[in-house]
C-alpha cells in the first residue's frame, strides 16, 4: 500500500502544478511561440479580427518589433525582402477578410519565388464561420494554390503546434509561404502557459532528400566527358548557400556560369568564369550558347519560359544535367540524360570530388566573343547615349559607384531587365526582385523590408514610374520608422515593357500604356524625404553619389528616354538563338 501511495505522489504533483500555472490568452501563445522561433520583427497591419493579438503584442515591444505599413499588400512584400536578403523568415500580421486577401499577391509571388513566410490572419469567430459574417472570408481555401502549407486554428492549444509546423515547413527543402489562420475565439481564450516546442520532423514530409551517390556518379560522368559543359546557376545555389562551392567546382573544372534572373549574386560577376545573365532579356553569349553547348548543367533553377524560350528549339544538341531539391521540377519541361535530386550545395559538393580538374579556356572565350557583339551593338550605345538618359547608363553608374556591393530591388518591367544586364553582382543575397510572379509595385515594401533585415549595408530600391505608383503609400512606413533606404524611379511616362512589346509586335498601336504621372518629388517631400530630380546627363552622377551618401532615406527621379528599348530580347516563341540585338526592320 506505502508503495502504491508513493507511486501516486507524483501524479498528484503533476496536476497540482497543472492547477497552478499561468493561464495566458492564445494570443498570447502566439507571441510567444513566434520569440521562441527566432522572429524579432513583423510586418503587419491591424483590425477587427486580429485585434486580441495586437492587443497583446502592446507588451512584447522589448521583444518583438511590429512594422505597421499602409497596406497589406506592403507587409508581405516587406517581409519578402527581409527574408531574401536575410535567409530568415519573414513574418505578416493581418486581419480577416480584405486583409487576408490582399496578401494573396505576395503568396503567390513567394511561392513562386521560394521566399519563407509565415502570415497569420485573424478569422471571426468559429460559431461564425460559414454564416457570411462581417470580414469573413474563407481564408485557407482561397489560400491554397499559393501557399506551400496552410491551417485554420479554432482553438487557443492548437496555436502552438501550428506556428511550429509552419516554420518549420516554410523554411526546409524549396522554401515558401505558409498561413495560419486563428480565429477570434482561439485569440481570447485562456490556457496554461507551456514552453513552446519547435517542430523537427514531420512523418509525411521530409524536405531534404538523401543524396543518392549513383546519381552524382553519372552526372560526373557526363561532365567529365564534355567539351563545351555549360552551368546555369539558379536561386538554388543562393538559398543553400552553395556560392563558394559553385565557385570551386567552376574553377576545378574551367566551366563557364552563367546566371538566372533570380540567381544573379550565386556566382561573382567580376569572376573570369562568369559569362553573363540569361533569359529572354540576358546577355548575347549566354543565350547563343545553350544551343552550342554539349552538357548543360541546370543547378538551383527551375527551366522557367523566360529562360528556354521556345522548349522545342531548347539546348536539342546538349545532354542536360539537373540538380534540385524539388524532385517536381526535375523533367518537368526540359528532359535530362542525367540529375541530382538534392540541395545544391551538398551536390556540388559532391560532383567537386569527383568531376576531373579541366579547362575550358576556348569555350569560355566564345562567350566572351559573342558578349562582345553586344557589347559594341547594344551596351556601349546605352551606356554612352548622345540623346536622353538612358537606363543603361544610370545603372551602370549606380553599380560602379556602389562597387557592386549594394542590395539592390527592382520592381518589374524594363528597369528590372536593365538593372539584371548592367548592375554587377558581387554578392549572394543582394539582387531582391519578383521573378516568377513578375508582381509591379513588389520594390518599395520589399526594399525597406530587406533594409530592416540588414541595415549596415547600402539597399537601392529602383522602380519605373508605373510599378511605384502601386505601392507609393509605403513611403509612410519609410517616414514613420526612419528607414534609410534609397529609391530610385526611372520614369519614361511609360508602362515601358508592355509599350516596347506593343511597338515590336502590334505595329506600334499604344493601347493605354502611356502615363501622365504626379509630381513625383513633391510626393516624397511630403513624406518628409529628401528627393531631387534628374534630367540633364551632366547632373546624373552627382545625384547618384548623394543619394549613396545619404544617411537618410532619398528619393531620386532620373527621367529616361521615353521609347527606348531593352535590348537583347528573345520574341515570344522564338528559341534563345534566336535573340535579336536590336528591333526588326519597320518596327523602329
Amino acid at each position: 500500500m506505502d508503495a502504491l501511495l508513493t507511486k501516486n505522489k507524483p501524479a498528484v504533483a503533476v496536476a497540482s502544478e497543472v492547477e497552478t500555472a499561468k493561464k495566458i490568452t492564445g494570443s498570447e501563445v502566439l507571441l510567444n511561440s513566434l520569440v521562441a522561433e527566432g522572429v524579432d520583427i513583423i510586418f503587419g497591419y491591424p483590425g477587427g479580427a486580429i485585434m486580441p493579438v495586437y492587443d497583446a503584442l502592446y507588451g512584447y515591444a522589448d521583444r518583438l518589433n511590429h512594422i505597421l505599413v499602409r497596406h497589406e499588400q506592403g507587409a508581405i512584400h516587406a517581409a519578402q525582402g527581409f527574408a531574401r536578403v536575410s535567409g530568415r523568415t519573414g513574418v505578416v500580421f493581418a486581419t480577416s477578410g480584405p486583409g487576408a486577401t490582399n496578401l494573396v499577391t505576395g503568396l503567390a509571388d513567394a511561392l513562386i519565388d521560394s521566399t519563407p513566410l509565415v502570415c497569420i490572419t485573424g478569422q471571426v469567430f468559429a460559431h461564425l464561420l460559414g454564416t457570411d459574417a462581417f470580414q469573413e472570408t474563407d481564408v485557407v481555401n482561397t489560400t491554397i494554390p499559393v501557399t506551400k502549407w496552410n491551417i485554420q486554428v479554432a482553438e487557443a492549444k492548437d496555436i502552438a503546434p501550428a506556428v511550429a509546423k509552419a516554420f518549420y515547413i516554410a523554411r526546409t527543402g524549396r522554401p515558401g509561404p505558409v498561413l495560419i489562420d486563428i480565429t477570434k475565439n482561439a485569440q481570447n481564450e485562456m490556457i496554461a502557459e507551456q514552453p513552446h516546442k519547435k517542430c523537427e520532423e514531420i512523418r509525411t514530409y521530409k524536405p531534404k532528400p538523401v543524396l543518392q551517390q549513383a546519381q552524382v556518379d553519372k552526372a560526373a560522368e557526363l561532365i567529365n566527358g564534355a567539351k563545351r559543359p555549360y552551368i546555369l546557376a539558379g536561386q538554388g545555389v543562393l538559398l543553400s548557400g552553395a556560392t563558394d562551392a559553385l565557385v570551386a567546382l567552376s574553377e576545378k573544372t574551367g566551366i563557364p556560369v552563367a546566371c538566372t534572373l533570380l540567381g544573379l549574386g550565386a556566382f561573382p560577376a567580376d569572376h573570369p568564369n562568369y559569362v553573363g545573365y540569361l533569359g529572354m532579356h540576358g546577355n548575347y553569349g549566354p543565350n547563343i550558347n545553350t544551343n552550342e553547348c554539349d552538357v548543360l548543367i541546370g543547378i538551383g533553377m527551375r527551366f522557367d519560359d523566360r529562360v528556354t524560350g521556345n522548349v522545342s528549339k531548347y539546348a536539342k544538341q546538349a545532354q542536360v544535367v539537373h540538380i534540385d531539391i524539388d524532385k517536381a521540377e526535375i523533367n518537368k519541361i526540359i528532359p535530362t540524360a542525367a540529375y541530382v535530386h538534392a540541395d545544391a550545395k551538398e551536390a556540388i559538393q559532391a560532383l567537386q570530388s569527383k568531376c576531373n580538374a579541366g579547362k575550358h579556356a576556348d569555350w569560355v572565350e566564345s562567350f566572351h566573343k559573342l558578349n562582345k557583339i553586344e557589347f559594341d551593338k547594344v551596351i556601349h550605345p546605352e551606356c554612352n547615349p548622345s540623346g536622353k538618359i538612358t537606363m543603361g547608363e544610370v545603372i551602370s553608374n549606380l553599380s560602379t559607384l556602389s562597387h557592386g556591393e549594394a542590395i539592390v530591388v527592382t520592381d518589374v518591367g524594363q528597369h528590372q531587365m536593365v538593372t539584371s544586364r548592367y548592375y554587377q553582382y558581387k554578392n549572394p543575397r543582394t539582387n531582391v526582385t519578383s521573378g516568377g510572379a513578375g508582381t509591379m509595385g513588389f520594390a518599395l515594401p520589399a526594399a525597406l523590408g530587406a533594409k530592416l533585415a540588414i541595415p549596415q549595408k547600402q539597399v537601392v530600391a529602383v522602380i519605373g514610374d508605373g510599378g511605384f505608383q502601386m505601392t507609393l503609400q509605403e513611403l509612410g512606413t519609410i517616414m514613420q520608422y526612419d528607414i534609410p533606404v534609397k529609391v530610385m524611379v526611372l520614369n519614361n511616362s511609360f508602362l515601358g515593357m508592355v509599350r516596347q512589346w506593343q511597338q515590336l509586335f502590334h505595329g506600334k498601336r499604344y493601347s493605354f500604356t502611356e502615363m501622365t504621372n504626379p509630381n513625383f518629388i513633391k510626393l516624397a517631400e511630403a513624406y518628409s524625404i529628401k528627393a531631387r530630380k534628374v534630367e540633364a546627363r551632366e547632373d546624373l552622377q552627382d545625384a547618384l553619389k548623394e543619394m549613396l551618401a545619404s544617411k537618410t532615406s532619398y528619393f531620386l527621379e532620373v527621367v529616361v528616354g521615353k521609347e527606348d528599348n531593352v535590348f537583347p530580347m528573345v520574341p515570344a516563341g522564338a528559341g534563345v538563338a534566336d535573340v535579336l540585338l536590336e528591333a526588326p526592320e519597320g518596327c523602329k
